[in-house]
Formats: structure tokens, sequence, C-alpha cells
């Protein structure tokens, strides 16, 4: 049995951070998702 074709319907953007522990990493990608999910009508979640 085949698998079903997987088709991108949105634009992605991978993100790479390097940096040692504890220099906000997590922190700067949360303000990236929190900054753009507002700019383009995404929803922004805490975790």
């Amino acid at each position: 049995m085949s698998k079903a074709k997987f088709e991108r319907t949105k634009p992605h953007l991978n993100v790479g951070t390097i940096g040692h522990v504890d220099h906000g990493k997590t922190t700067l990608t949360a303000a990236l998702t929190k900054v753009m999910a507002g700019l383009h009508g995404g929803e922004y979640k805490a975790y």
C-alpha cells in the first residue's frame, strides 16, 4: 500500500541557534515565535 503524498501549503522557516547553556536560546526562539504569530495571524501558545 502506498502512502499519500504530503503537500506543503504553508511557508515554513527553520531557525537554528548555537550558544552556551543559559544564554537565552529558548527565550529568543519563543520571542521570535510570538512576534511572528502576532504579525501573521497565528496563535501563540506559552509552554
